[in-house]
């Protein structure tokens, strides 16, 4: 069975962020010409901070820079500092972030090789001025952050337990008929949960249902929307837990009905998500709760 690997890579470059005082972000890439040959001399770059939701949409910040790679081809630079005040502007719990970097291995500003990495974790630091004391990947609550949100101004997440309850799972044992009270809800899963066990009795619902760690029993079948937010955080999810406890190359069961006989769920390998899941199917099943 594959599982999702900790790799984050674009063309030529092989990348990696973080968070130091203030705010800025460093950057490393190797950089590499067309030829695959390691550059050494001064390049030009242009960084632009894209924002989501889910693939990079909005420009809300651009900077270009001259760095000279050192031996290895190892370019780093610090993101920010050409303008402060719009880089601080930035709302970092407005949605999910992307860096795009184009590059001139000839120093000036033909930028032929382009890369785009996700910010999958948003630095802390810059995270938390907006209004948070949680940070995205954190462990808490039981399980780790793979979501945070603030409404009218409180702060709330959603936590995935720290291993997948069930590899084998089928949706329900009622393989055709719609949930009484209905499990249509495609952004919290919690009531889907309680109306699917009302139903059945047994299923990825009531795998979730009677999950209970570190004094937590509030877990649920994640809705689609949920589901979503836990494949966004794959990547960084699997970096921390590592691969017997990461999410897999998998399908993975939502507590979302679609019809009498089918439900939606989300393909970890793809990306996509679909409603034509055959209840009696089996798929893999991964517990959240909110604070």
């Amino acid at each position: 069975m594959k599982r999702l690997i900790t790799l984050s890579s674009a063309i030529f470059f092989m990348a990696a962020v973080w968070a130091q005082s203030p705010e800025l972000l460093n950057y490393q890439a190797v950089v590499r010409n067309s030829a695959g040959e390691i550059v050494t001399t001064a390049v030009g770059m242009q960084i632009r901070i894209l924002q989501g939701p889910l693939t990079p949409g909005v420009e809300v910040y651009i900077e270009t820079q001259t760095p000279t790679p050192n031996e290895n081809g190892l370019v780093t630079i610090e993101i920010g500092a050409d303008d402060p005040a719009a880089f601080a502007a930035i709302n970092w719990s407005a949605g999910s972030y992307f860096i795009e970097t184009s590059t001139d291995p000839a120093g000036g500003t033909s930028y032929s090789i382009v890369g785009t990495s996700q910010l999958l974790s948003v630095p802390y630091a810059l995270f938390a001025k907006n209004g948070y004391t949680h940070y995205m990947g954190e462990l808490y609550g039981g399980g780790i952050i793979v979501g945070l949100w603030l409404d009218n101004g409180v702060e709330h997440g959603l936590i995935a337990s720290l291993t997948d309850l069930s590899g084998t799972a089928a949706w329900s044992d009622v393989t055709n008929g719609v949930v009484p009270g209905g499990a249509l809800n495609t952004v919290d899963g919690a009531p889907n949960t309680v109306n699917i066990i009302e139903q059945s009795t047994t299923g990825a619902a009531e795998l979730c249902g009677a999950y209970s760690y570190d004094g937590f029993d509030d877990w649920y079948l994640p809705a689609i929307w949920e589901l979503n937010m836990c494949y966004d955080a794959a990547m960084w999810v699997n970096s921390i837990l590592g691969q017997t406890n990461g999410f897999w190359f998998s399908f993975y069961w939502s507590s979302t009905e679609s019809t009498a006989t089918m439900a939606w769920y989300k393909n970890f390998e793809t990306g996509l998500k679909n409603d034509d899941a055959l209840k009696s199917a089996t798929a893999r099943v991964r517990a959240v709760r909110r604070f």
